[in-house]
């Protein structure tokens, strides 16, 4: 599974870095740096929508630090 985190300008300042580092440590914490790849992303086009996110090529938009831990258990634990 492929993970892609918005670094770009916009999704930067709404908090891009912060939303990388939550999963991160969501991987650790369910031992899933064998099965999950994260990597950041330049523009996932969705510039006005951002924090952009995609998990093996689906767009999710409007990912913040508060609903963070609830789109990587909907995608990413319960895939």
């Amino acid at each position: 599974m492929i993970i892609q985190v918005c670094i770009g300008s916009s999704c930067h300042v709404k908090g891009s870095y912060e939303v990388k580092t939550i999963f991160e440590n969501l991987i650790r914490e369910h031992h899933l740096e064998d099965q999950v790849t994260l990597r950041p992303a330049f523009c996932l086009g969705n510039c006005g929508e951002g924090v952009s996110v995609k998990i093996d090529g689906t767009a999710i938009s409007d990912v913040t630090t508060e609903n963070a831990a609830q789109v990587f258990a909907q995608h990413v634990l319960h895939s």
